[in-house]
């Protein structure tokens, strides 16, 4: 078996961030806010504490998370 290469530790450890997920313009997304505006969106946030990682897995394999799932460190963030 080969040894694993090296490679910088903040590659491995830092946090990441999303800076864009859409090549969209300012235009664009100014227009965007504005069809918000006159079609309200509805988002739907199921949570689930972290301990049940394994349940909300298996809701989303069942197709029964419709919106998104969150997962939260402190149960009482949970309805």
């Amino acid at each position: 078996m080969s040894d694993i290469p090296a490679f910088p530790y903040p590659l491995l450890w830092e946090e990441r961030s999303i800076l864009s997920v859409a090549n969209l313009t300012r235009q664009d997304g100014d227009e965007f806010l504005q069809l918000v505006k006159q079609y309200p969106v509805h988002i739907e946030v199921k949570r689930y504490p972290l301990a049940e990682a394994n349940r909300a897995l298996e809701n989303l394999r069942k197709g029964q998370i419709h919106g998104a799932a969150v997962l939260t460190i402190d149960d009482r963030d949970n309805p």
